[in-house]
């Protein structure tokens, strides 16, 4: 999935000024949507491996890899899912449906030179001041199976330092489409259009290890990420490029905001863009920026804690493969389901936020981490009542399903990748919600270093307009 790296767009008076508010605002709402992959079991679930946190707990009739669950059949699912999302199971679950049970703990780690350059680099990395990120280079910065959940009070903040630094290839890029939902309904507004992301920092490849894992040496940038949108017709040619820093890893008091430019067609130029604050839902949207793939923020800006260890079932290998590939996949009466879909049982931490900013809309924010693959799977966002406001889910697609369009490349020939495809956001409390789908997902690297500059140059906005 392809992400805005960066601050939310802000004032909001900016939004809906005169003169390009408009279409502004259409270019954020869109960043969604492109900022956006044998044998049957002959142990039930619930029974592997042994050391599975809670599945021995688990009761009712076993699930095993083929089987297709039908609503009829959706109380055999609640050992196996976050007790929040169960109790909303009205969003997700309906008559008709046809979930897939897929393999249990599947391995969809990543390729061989991102595992090594977590070897090659352990022990460097470690939480500094704030809970900032020091001395990382490559990597996963704290491997998975190290971390103590019970014992290490900064457990929390290396499990999203482990989400942040996840392997997403050479940076994403996909087609996507953001749509809108109310109570069942689609509503009329929809984004389509591409987005690339490009990891300048942090690169396991072994020819920018001289380079201390930079892509251009020196540069200050982690990554860049550039969108257009294609539809609908009146928001056609809005373009963004948007800057995030490396010192943006650091203590908030030394933290870089990011930069961003935006082509805005009614006025044919060029805006710079204030970036302060991502925790508002953008206008019309159920969705913050930080909500994307879970959680899309700046670490020390929160308070992490880890509350324990839990198997779940989740989207995390679709055989969906909807948006771009066909628009009438069925999402369930509410348009906001993976129910007919293939879930799998999945090792996850269970950990939560809290937000530093008194300001924030959220009082805290309990997610579900992968530990195979780092990737957020479930997040319930919560507001300042401590009551349940958000569900946040996402579809997954390991690579190999994605083989015509994720092509390898040096050092890299198979990318194994486990790609975020789809993010869903329930608002429990109103019956809203919005979909993004981007099914195309890569991380192919663009090319050579001149083509990878020239792509994300600001002045590419207005060249050939």
């Amino acid at each position: 999935m392809i992400y805005l790296h960066g601050d939310r767009i802000a004032p909001r008076k900016l939004l809906v000024s005169k003169g390009g508010g408009n279409d502004l605002r259409r270019l954020f709402l869109f960043c969604w949507a492109v900022a956006l992959p044998a044998m049957l079991w002959t142990t039930p679930v619930a029974g592997e491996p042994a050391d599975a946190a809670g599945a021995s707990d688990a009761t009712g009739p076993a699930l095993r890899e083929g089987e297709m669950i039908e609503f009829k059949q959706i109380d055999r699912l609640k050992p196996y899912l976050p007790p929040e999302l169960w109790s909303n199971r009205d969003f997700v679950f309906y008559e008709g449906m046809r979930l897939e049970i897929g393999p249990s703990f599947a391995d969809y780690s990543p390729p061989p030179v991102y595992q090594q350059a977590t070897r090659d680099n352990l022990g460097k990395a470690r939480v500094g001041p704030e809970g900032s990120l020091e001395g990382y280079v490559a990597g996963q910065p704290f491997p998975m199976d190290e971390i103590d959940c019970t014992g290490d009070p900064e457990a929390g903040t290396k499990l999203t330092w482990n989400h942040d630094s996840r392997w997403e290839g050479a940076g994403r890029y996909a087609t996507g489409r953001y749509t809108y939902w109310d109570r069942g309904e689609q509503l009329p507004l929809y984004y389509e259009g591409w987005g690339r992301a490009v990891q300048i920092a942090h690169r396991p490849e072994p020819q920018y290890a001289d380079k201390g894992g930079d892509l251009m040496r020196a540069d200050q940038r982690k990554s860049a990420f550039v969108v257009e949108v294609d539809a609908p017709f009146d928001a056609k040619g809005i373009a963004l490029v948007t800057y995030r820093y490396k010192s943006a890893d650091g203590p908030p008091s030394a933290a870089r905001n990011d930069d961003t430019w935006v082509y805005i067609p009614t006025l044919r130029r060029v805006r710079r863009i204030s970036t302060a604050q991502r925790t508002d839902a953008v206008s019309g949207t159920d969705f913050t920026f930080d909500d994307l793939s879970g959680f899309n923020g700046i670490p020390p800006q929160y308070e992490w804690t880890c509350l324990g260890e839990q198997d779940v079932l989740a989207t995390v290998n679709s055989r969906v493969l909807a948006y771009p590939y066909t628009r009438d996949h069925n999402f369930g009466p509410y348009g906001l389901s993976f129910a007919d879909d293939r879930w799998e049982l999945r090792h996850t931490f269970k950990y939560q936020f809290e937000p530093k900013n008194a300001d924030h809309p959220y009082s805290k924010k309990v997610i579900y981490i992968d530990k195979n693959t780092a990737e957020i799977l479930y997040s319930f966002a919560y507001d300042q009542k401590g009551e349940l406001w958000k569900i946040i889910y996402h579809n997954k697609l390991w690579n190999e399903g994605a083989k015509d369009v994720y092509k390898g490349w040096e050092d890299v020939p198979e990318p194994r990748d486990a790609m975020n495809v789809a993010d869903i956001v329930i608002n429990v409390q109103t019956g809203t919600g919005n979909r993004i789908e981007a099914w195309d997902a890569s991380g192919t690297p663009v090319g050579s270093i001149g083509k990878i500059r020239r792509l994300i140059d600001v002045g590419r906005l207005t060249k050939g307009r």
